[in-house]
Parts: structure tokens; sequence; C-alpha cells
């Protein structure tokens, strides 16, 4: 395989140049490197990438290709991208029309909370490139206001994002609609074949595997830290210090639940040096859009959201990342830390870790193969140290035990028949105390016996 060190290099359409060079891009990066001539020779392919690694322009780049280069003058949509989230439809959708600004090529944005009548005459336009969420292109399918017979190319991207959120039959059931002879492109920051194995299967054909991150590659350009935390009032304190003293442009506050979101923003509000909003999946759109371009302008330097902001964001300028709850699972933790450290900026991922959540981040750290850095707020320590260290409790209990009562010399009886006899000798006779159960080792983590799970999530 050429080499591919320039834009150059990949000897794309001159419009398609000419978009790029005002972009300001000149070395593609790995997956773009990689993905671009494959996807242009039209294979089929999966493609697993770390967050801000350029998989967007990855897969626009060759649909616009193939657009300029081949006629279809009287065809329906030509490329569908379905997306899980609307922020991240309109950053592709961004992305599409930046590329092919010097194209006369059209995009079109299908996503729940726009106006439905809007929609409907977007659609009678025919746009060429229509990115979607799931559930609205369900609505207009299921009323025959779009086309994808004449179909090219499906892009799933962040596909195991949509799986997890329940929206795999709807994937099939679009892809069904689709043109058979397609070219399909699935692209996701962590590719969990097990998991998608029976979408892979049923929508893509014969794919290339460009694997060039896992779940488990390091974000080199991430410092990830940890606080332990007592209670909720406890991370309160423990964030409005770290919002006052770590050095940021902007930063995002992750939490697990709307309400949590909700009372942290106007606790953090009350403070007059903070510039700070909310975003959650009940926010009308609108008021969506508002968030993020008073965020992206710098009007708001502290974002206070759920996981909707955890895939798709892409703002210049969010170097720290502070996780209020932990993140669900490893995959989830992944994307979070990912709006930091982008395109090989630096930046910091800090965790509040409270006692019911030791196992959760130990198990991440785990599936990450990295270690939190650990460190401490002096005058906010709080009581909750971690778990127990087992060895020197262990050797403290077994001190505590009491000496075995000295040998008479009596001969033990061999076999039960003996032992039974000598407990029927022995009936009205005071016990000797029974020896206690030993001390288990301590790895640090609770007993699965206990079955301790962070409290229900929403």
């Amino acid at each position: 395989m050429t080499s591919i060190n320039q834009f150059s290099d990949l000897e794309l359409h001159e419009r398609l140049q000419k978009g790029i060079d005002e972009l300001g891009f000149e070395k593609p990066t790995e997956v773009q490197a990689q993905t671009i001539p494959q996807a242009c020779a039209g294979t089929d392919l999966l493609v697993s990438a770390e967050t801000g690694s350029g998989k967007t322009a990855a897969f626009v780049l060759p649909i616009l290709e193939r657009m300029l280069t081949v006629n279809a003058p009287r065809s329906a949509t030509r490329a569908l991208v379905l997306v899980p989230t609307r922020e991240l439809a309109r950053q592709v959708h961004q992305q599409c029309e930046q590329l092919g600004k010097f194209t006369f090529i059209n995009a079109g944005m299908i996503v729940g909370g726009e106006d439905y009548k809007y929609q409907i005459k977007l659609l009678r336009k025919n746009p060429e490139i229509i990115i979607a969420t799931p559930g609205r292109l369900l609505e207009h399918m299921g009323k025959r206001e779009v086309d994808f017979s004449d179909l090219e190319v499906l892009v799933l991207d962040e596909a195991d994002r949509m799986l997890d959120m329940g929206f795999s039959e709807d994937v099939l059931k679009i892809a069904e609609a689709c043109k058979k002879e397609r070219q399909t492109l699935l692209f996701s920051a962590t590719l969990k074949q097990k998991g998608m194995r029976h979408v892979i299967k049923q929508v893509l054909n014969e794919p290339q595997e460009l694997r060039l991150s896992t779940a488990q590659d390091q974000h080199a350009s991430i410092k990830q830290q940890m606080f332990l935390s007592d209670d909720p009032a406890h991370k309160y304190k423990q964030i409005l210090w770290l919002l006052k003293n770590e050095k940021f442009q902007k930063a995002i506050v992750f939490t697990n639940t709307r309400e949590q979101t909700n009372e942290l923003n106007a606790a953090l509000r009350k403070d007059q040096e903070l510039r700070v909003s909310a975003l959650h999946g009940e926010m009308i759109q609108p008021d969506r859009n508002r968030v993020m371009l008073l965020l992206r302008e710098g009007k708001v330097n502290v974002l206070v959201a759920t996981d909707v902001a955890a895939r798709g964001l892409d703002i210049q300028g969010v170097d720290l990342v502070i996780n209020l709850d932990m993140a669900r699972n490893g995959d989830d933790y992944i994307h979070r830390i990912g709006r930091t450290g982008r395109a090989g900026q630096e930046g910091v991922a800090i965790s509040l870790i409270g006692p019911n959540e030791w196992n959760l981040a130990a198990g991440i750290q785990r599936y990450l193969r990295v270690q939190f850095e650990r460190r401490v707020i002096k005058g906010l320590e709080g009581g909750y140290k971690g778990p127990k260290n087992v060895k020197a409790s262990g050797k403290a209990a077994s001190s505590k035990k009491k000496k075995k009562p000295a040998t008479t010399g009596r001969v033990r009886p061999k076999n039960k028949a003996a032992a039974k006899a000598k407990t029927s000798k022995n009936t009205g006779k005071r016990k000797a105390p029974t020896r206690q159960p030993s001390v288990g080792v301590d790895t640090g983590f609770e007993p699965l016996r206990r079955k301790k799970t962070p409290a229900a999530e929403s």
C-alpha cells in the first residue's frame, strides 16, 4: 500500500481538495489514510478508531468523491449516514457542508426534535446525502416520504452506541429498505463484534476490518485521575474546588441522570465566577442548539451533561472532563473522556469515586488496562479512604484469636464410628470453644455475594 503522508496523496477530486485546503487539513490522520482508499474502492468496511481521530471525514470524503466521479442524475438519495444522537448528526452534517463547499452536493439532516413538516419539504428536494437518527427516519419511511431504492452507500456511525440505545431492530429495518447492491461502512470508537454479530452478518457483505484502536488502547494525551468522595454533598464541594482551581479553557461535567444534571447546574450557577449551562436528552432541540452555540463561542465554559454529550460533540478547547458519577461501563467512560485530548491535544479526565463506585471504577481500570492517578484536595479529604488493607486487617484479626487449649495427649478418633462414640461419651460436658473462620484475603474489591452495585440510573 502506497504511503499516504498528505491529503494530496489520496488523489481526491480537485473540488474536494479545495475544501480540504480551506479547512487547513494537510496530513490525514491514521484512520483517514487507511480508510479513504479502501472506501473509495467500494469495499465494505468495519472500522474501529478512538474518538477525535477524524472518523467523520474518513467516510464523508469517499461519499463525496463517489458522487463527483459517478453520475446518477435521476437517482433518489445516494448515501445514508445513521447516527445515534442529534448532536452527532449535526456534526456529520456540518462536515459534509464544509468538505463539499465547492461542490453542488446537497446533504439533509433528519433527526427528532426538529419540525416534521420542514423535514418533509427537505426530503422532497431529494438530497444526495441524508444524515439521520433511526427513530425519526423510520417515521418518514412509514409514510413513504423517503426512497432508498437507489442508495449506493450506507454508513453506520457509532454503531455500538446505536445498539446499546436499543436501535438494533430499527437499523435492520432501515438497511432492509436500502438497495441490496450497496457499500456499507460501519464506524465505531469501540467495536464489540460479539454484540453486533447479527447486525454485521445481515448488513455488511464480506467486510474488511480496520481495527486502528481497541477499547483498551490508552489515550496517551489524557491524564486520568481520581478523587475519593464520601457522598454527593462531598462531590459537589470537590467539583466546585476543581472548577475554580484547575486550569482549563472549557470543561464538561458528566452525570448519570437528568435530575443530577439540573441540580448540579443550579448549584454551580450560584457562583458568579463560573459560566455554566446544562445539556440532557429531555431538552427541546432549540435549547440544546443554543447551549452548544454558547459553549462553542466561549460564553459558557462549563457544561454539565448526561451521556448525551459523550458522543458526537467535537468542541475545540475542552481540556477538562469530570465524572460526577462513574460511567456505567468502560466503553461509556472512553467516550466521556474522549471529549478532551482530541487530535493529539492534552487533556485531563477526573473521576469522583464514592464508596459504592469503587468496584465499578476498578473494573473500568482493568478493562482499559490503566491506573488512575489518585489525588487529594487539602481540606476536602473526606472519611472514605477506599477498601481496607486486608492483609493488615487479617494479621490483626489473627493476633486476637484465642490460643488453642493445650493437648491432653489423647489420640483423636480415626474413623466416624469412634468419633460418634466419643461424642456420646462426652454428652453433657462443656464444649471447647469452636474455632472462628479465618479472615479471607482482601483483593481490594467487595465479595461477589454482597452484590453491591451503583444505584439505579436513568
